[in-house]
């Protein structure tokens, strides 16, 4: 197993207090066992986790500070510099080509460039960025709201979920290159914290953060914030996306939900 995933999953292992233990220990149960009947009561025990906490959040905010509080750049997580050929080309144009498409079911398809997404109703917000690794990092975000977003492209009322494509390959193998991917559910995707950030502590947004779009959640861990966002599709299910689990740190053992 890659030393960083096992530090990842040791971390989790160490989170199974309170409301969401249950379903953080069963993400590392499920791996190892092959009985259909575990996993079913596995995956029960992860979905109930996540309304309790849907029931304790509400519409909480997550916590905000001040610009006093911070202290360091914000720290890289996951992949830094990826090396796909097309997100190379619209790096060395400074993402002057760059697009963010948004199908699947919605009325109104779009294909924003930079500057569209930029003359929208901006939202900076202070916040910490809670990494499964086990640090911390407080960063002022700027960006577009996704409501925002989304509300152009009229999503259709099956819409369920939002899926969030990549640029960045992170798996390299005999069948295939995986690029990133990740999926949020509507009350996270409609929360006036989740935005789509272009900006980093009074700056653009850095290659090693995620430019030139990345999703912030911010009541959720890092993982679920997906760097270098290519495409949004609106689906009903994530059944038919990787192994169906909902993302790609969550195909391989992670919870999908992942409330702080």
């Amino acid at each position: 197993m890659p030393r960083e995933l096992l530090q990842r999953r040791n971390f989790l292992r160490g989170l199974t207090a309170g409301a969401g233990g249950i379903a953080l220990a069963g993400c590392d149960l499920l791996d190892d066992t092959s009985d259909s009947r575990v996993r079913r009561v596995l995956a029960s025990a992860n979905d109930l986790s996540y309304r309790v906490q849907r029931l304790l959040q509400g519409d909480a905010l997550a916590p905000e500070f001040t610009r006093a509080d911070i202290r360091q750049p914000q720290r890289p997580n996951g992949v830094a510099h990826p090396q796909d050929e097309d997100y190379l080309a619209l790096a060395a144009g400074d993402f002057a080509d760059y697009r963010l498409e948004v199908s699947g079911l919605v009325e109104t398809p779009l294909s924003l460039s930079r500057e569209q997404l930029q003359a929208m109703p901006a939202r900076t917000q202070i916040t910490r960025h809670d990494c499964v690794e086990g640090w911390s990092c407080i960063a002022e975000w700027t960006g577009v709201p996704l409501s925002t977003v989304l509300a152009m492209a009229r999503p259709k009322s099956q819409v369920r979920f939002v899926l969030l494509r990549c640029f960045d390959t992170i798996e390299r193998g005999l069948s295939g290159n995986v690029k990133y991917y990740e999926t949020i559910d509507m009350v996270d995707a409609l929360h006036p914290q989740t935005i789509l950030a272009y900006g980093l502590n009074q700056g653009p947004l850095p290659i090693e953060n995620g430019a030139p779009l990345r999703l912030r959640v911010e009541r959720q861990l890092g993982y679920k914030m997906a760097k270098y966002v290519r495409a949004i599709e609106l689906v009903s299910t994530f059944a038919d996306v990787g192994d169906g689990r909902g993302g790609y740190w969550e195909d391989r053992g992670y919870d999908w939900y992942a409330g702080i």
